[in-house]
């Protein structure tokens, strides 16, 4: 069993900066891949960033360099900065983690069999 342990987030103006972090319990092969997630009332939950396979990078379509994942692994931390923040990014980010697929990571949900407990980004304009 892998708990992983969300801080950061909260609320920020149009054009601020955010620093997520998510601690793991350890790390397994069933943490290979780490990503964020975030939900808006009333739409699913999407993919932010995922890293894995060898620390490759990639983000969902919306982040448009503004946002940039991290790993730390002597601390078993992942990260999420988000800079450039706009209201329509307010949402429950969620941390999660779970073991490749093929071979590769993914932003499908289904990928990932540990979740954080989510924090709450609100950015007002």
């Amino acid at each position: 069993q892998v708990q992983l342990v969300e801080s950061g987030g909260g609320s920020v103006q149009a054009g601020g900066s955010l620093r997520r972090s998510c601690v793991a319990s350890r790390y397994t092969v069933n943490t290979a891949c780490m990503a964020w997630f975030r939900q808006a009332p009333g739409k699913e939950r999407e993919v932010v960033a995922y890293i894995g396979n060898g620390s490759r990078k990639s983000y969902g379509d919306f982040v448009k360099g503004r946002f940039t994942i991290s790993q730390d692994h002597a601390k078993n931390t992942l990260y999420l900065q988000m800079d450039s923040l706009k209201p329509e990014d307010t949402a429950m980010y969620y941390c999660a983690a779970g073991g490749m697929s093929g071979g590769f990571c993914g932003s499908s949900t289904w990928r990932y069999a540990y979740w954080g407990q989510g924090t709450q980004v609100t950015v007002s304009s």
